[in-house]
C-alpha cells in the first residue's frame, strides 16, 4: 500500500517536472546559436503521452487489487458460514444423542422401578482358576444388571409374535423362516398389488432373526452368469427378480429409517457390511459393460448397485465422482432423488444435470433440478422449450391429409415429447410459468393426423355376403357362358363316372319287325354287335313278328 502511494505522489509531481524541463530547454535554446530540430512542443507531447500511459496502467492495477480483495472477503465469509453450519450440525447431533441417552436412561430407570420388587438381587457365578476351582459369587449392582437387560431387549430382533401384517400374513412366515426363494416367489405371484406389499414388507422384515442377512441372501440370483447381458435384458423372469431385489433393499432402508440410531449398528453389523462390500465389488466391474444411452435412465443394474451402497452404508468405500457418473443411468427411476441424498451426492447434482441436458434428457433434468432446488440455475421453462425444439427440429407444421412417411415419424416423436412435457408441468405445478393450452391443441392436431394415417394404411377386409332367401349359396358368375370350375361342391358326374349307357330307356327296334322307330331317338355310339338289352341292362332275344 505504501508503494502505491509513493507511485501516485511521483506521478502527481510529473507536471512540475515537465515545467522545470521546459524552462531548462528554453534557456538552452537562448544560449545556442544553431536551432535544434526538436521543438519543445514535440517533447511536451511525448512526456504527456508517457504520463497518461502510466496513469492508465496504474488505474488498472488498482482495480485488479480491489477485485482481489473483494474475492478474499467473500471467500472468508463463505468459510465462516460453512464453519458455522458445521458447528450447528455438530451441536444438533450432540443434542439428539443426548436426548436419546436421556430416553435410554429413563427407560432403564422405569424398568428398574418396575422389576425391583419382582426379582431379588441377582448374582453372577464366576468359575475362576484363581479361587482354586471354587465358584465365587460376584455381586453386581442392580442398576447395571437392569441396564444390561434393557439393552438386550432393545437390541433383540422381533420374533414375529407382535408383528401384524393385515393383507399378506404369509410375508411374516417367510421372513421368520429366512426363506428367500419363497419370498421371491410370493412377491412375484402377487405383483399386481405391489404397492400394498411395499408397505407391508418393512413390517414383515421385523419378524426375521437377521433382516439384513435375509436381504443379502435374496441378491444371490441377481446376475445369471450363464446368460449374456443382451439376453438378460429380454428375460422377463430375471427382470422381475431384479426388481424384487431392489424393492427388498428399499424396504430394509425403510425399516432402518424407522428405528433408533442405536439399533441400526445391531442390524447392519460389520459382518453384514463386509458381505455387502463383497457383493458390491463383484457387481462393480459389470457396470462398465452397460451403455449409458441405451439404458435411457432406467438401468436396474445401476439402481441395484447404488441401492446396495445406500442401504448398507458402504458408499464411503467408493469414489463419489464414479458414483455420480451412474446417476444418469437411473435418472428416470422415481427413487433417484432420495438415493442421491442417501449416497451424499447432492453437491454433484449440477454436473449430473449438465450431463442429462447434453444427452437430450431434459425431462429428467427438470425432475432433478426441482428435487434439489436448482431451478434458478437450471430453468425448467428453458429446459422444456429446448426439449420441444429438439423434438420438432426437423418437423414442419402438420397438416391433415399429408402423406409423407418421414413426416409421420417426426410427428410421432413430437407427440411423445409433448405428452411428456405436459406430464412434467403437471407434476411440478408449473402451469403459471408454462401454459398448457398451446401444447394440448398441438397434441390434438397431431393425433388427428395420426388417425388419418392409420385409416389410409388399413387394408379393407372382405365382407361376408348374406345368403339368398332360398338358401342357395352364392357362386361366381360364369362369363360369356363359360363353365367355371370353382364351385363349392363337385358335380355328380365329376364325383362318379358316367354310366356308359346313360340314355333314355328307348332302344332301336329290329329292322325286320313292324314297329316304327321313335323319332328323335339318338343312336348309340357303339356297334350293333352288342345286341339288344332291356332298360335294366339285361340282354334279350328279339323274335320277329309273324304275319
Amino acid at each position: 500500500m505504501e508503494d502505491s502511494q509513493s507511485v501516485a505522489s511521483l506521478m502527481d509531481s510529473t507536471s512540475s517536472k515537465i515545467q522545470q524541463l521546459q524552462k531548462a530547454f528554453a534557456e538552452l535554446e537562448s544560449h545556442r546559436a544553431i536551432t535544434l530540430n526538436w521543438k519543445w512542443k514535440q517533447l511536451e507531447e511525448h512526456f504527456h503521452g508517457l504520463e497518461k500511459s502510466l496513469k492508465r496502467r496504474f488505474t488498472e492495477l488498482e482495480d485488479q487489487e480491489r477485485d482481489f480483495e473483494t474475492k478474499i472477503v467473500k471467500s472468508k465469509e463463505m468459510l465462516e458460514r460453512r464453519e458455522k453450519a458445521v458447528v450447528a450440525k455438530e451441536q444438533a447431533s450432540l443434542e439428539r444423542l443426548q436426548e436419546k441417552r436421556d430416553a435410554a436412561v429413563s427407560a432403564i430407570t422405569y424398568a428398574l422401578g418396575k422389576h425391583r420388587n419382582s426379582f431379588p438381587d441377582e448374582a453372577v457365578v464366576i468359575d475362576g482358576e484363581d479361587h482354586g476351582g471354587v465358584s465365587v459369587m460376584e455381586d453386581k449392582p442392580p442398576d447395571a444388571m437392569v441396564s444390561e437387560k434393557a439393552v438386550k431387549e432393545l437390541t433383540k430382533p422381533s420374533n414375529g409374535e407382535n408383528v401384524v401384517v393385515k393383507l399378506y400374513p404369509d410375508l411374516v412366515t417367510l421372513c421368520q423362516k429366512m426363506d428367500t426363494e419363497g419370498l421371491h416367489k410370493f412377491i412375484s405371484d402377487n405383483r399386481k398389488n405391489l404397492a400394498v406389499m411395499r408397505e407391508e414388507i418393512p413390517v414383515a422384515l421385523k419378524a426375521a432373526n437377521d433382516p439384513a442377512s435375509l436381504v443379502l441372501d435374496s441378491l444371490s440370483g441377481f446376475y445369471n452368469g450363464e446368460m449374456p447381458t443382451s439376453d438378460a435384458k429380454k428375460d422377463a423372469n430375471l427382470l422381475g427378480l431384479r426388481r424384487t431385489c431392489i424393492m427388498l433393499m428399499e424396504c430394509l432402508s425403510i425399516l432402518l429409517a424407522n428405528l433408533d440410531e442405536d439399533l441400526i449398528p445391531v442390524i447392519i453389523s460389520e459382518d453384514v457390511k463386509e458381505r455387502a462390500r463383497v457383493i458390491a465389488e463383484e457387481w462393480k466391474p459389470k457396470l462398465d459393460e452397460l451403455d449409458v444411452d441405451a439404458s435411457s435412465g432406467n438401468s436396474l443394474e445401476a439402481h441395484a448397485f447404488l441401492q446396495l451402497l445406500a442401504t448398507f452404508g458402504i458408499n464411503s468405500d467408493f469414489d463419489q465422482d464414479n458414483l455420480s457418473k451412474l446417476i444418469p443411468m437411473v435418472s428416470r427411476r422415481r427413487q433417484t432423488a432420495d438415493l442421491c441424498r442417501s449416497l451424499g451426492l447432492s453437491d454433484k447434482m449440477p454436473g449430473v444435470i449438465d450431463v442429462l441436458v447434453r444427452n437430450g434428457r431434459h425431462i429428467d433434468a427438470v425432475n432433478l433440478a426441482s428435487a434439489f432446488e436448482l431451478t434458478e440455475q437450471f430453468s425448467p421453462v428453458a429446459l422444456l422449450n429446448s426439449y420441444l425444439a429438439e423434438a420438432s427440429k426437423v418437423s414442419s407444421p402438420a397438416r391433415p391429409g399429408s402423406t409423407s412417411p418421414g413426416q409421420y415419424d417426426v410427428n410421432e416423436k413430437e407427440l411423445t415429447a409433448l405428452k411428456a412435457v405436459i406430464k412434467c408441468v403437471e407434476e411440478h405445478k408449473l402451469e403459471e410459468l408454462y401454459p398448457l393450452d398451446p401444447l394440448q391443441k398441438r397434441v390434438l392436431l397431431l393425433e388427428k393426423v395420426k388417425a388419418e394415417k392409420k385409416r389410409g394404411t388399413e387394408v379393407p377386409k372382405p365382407q361376408s355376403k348374406r345368403p339368398r332367401a332360398n338358401s342357395a349359396s352364392y357362386g361366381p358368375r360364369a362369363a360369356n357362358g363359360a363353365a367355371t370350375d370353382k364351385n363349392f361342391y363337385a358335380r355328380m358326374t365329376d364325383r362318379y363316372p358316367q354310366y356308359i349307357y346313360d340314355r333314355p330307356y328307348c332302344f332301336p327296334a329290329p329292322t325286320d319287325n313292324h314297329m316304327p322307330a321313335i323319332l328323335g331317338t339318338p343312336a348309340y355310339g357303339i356297334p350293333h354287335s352288342h345286341g339288344n338289352f332291356f332298360g335294366t341292362g339285361y340282354q334279350y332275344q328279339a323274335t320277329p313278328y309273324l304275319h
